[in-house]
């Protein structure tokens, strides 16, 4: 199947929409639902607008969010809580990946 091409209004619509964004000075994630990783220290990072769990280890946990995977590597890391929107991992948080 191959991807939709952005026609001309689309493109238009997008740039119409980001202006507003920065006029407004809105927060990005709200309009476009971005992903915010919050990390506190070495031990803690909390994900909010996250679609989905792809990989869950101790070592690693893969997350889909809107335009990216985002992981979290480290050690004896633990899901404490998620609802729809946010999620708590904590453990000995050794790096933080963005992947297109």
């Amino acid at each position: 199947m191959e991807r939709e091409k952005k026609t001309p209004f689309l493109h238009v619509r997008e740039n119409v929409k980001s202006n507003i964004v920065e006029s407004l000075e809105l927060p990005r994630d709200i309009l476009y639902g971005a992903a915010i990783v919050t990390a506190m220290g070495r031990g803690q990072v909390l994900i909010e607008n996250y679609k989905g769990i792809i990989e869950y280890t101790q070592e690693k946990i893969r997350l889909q969010a809107k335009g990216c995977q985002i992981t979290v590597q480290g050690k004896k890391l633990v899901v404490e809580y998620y609802t729809h929107e946010e999620m708590k991992v904590t453990g000995l948080i050794q790096g933080i990946l963005y992947d297109a």
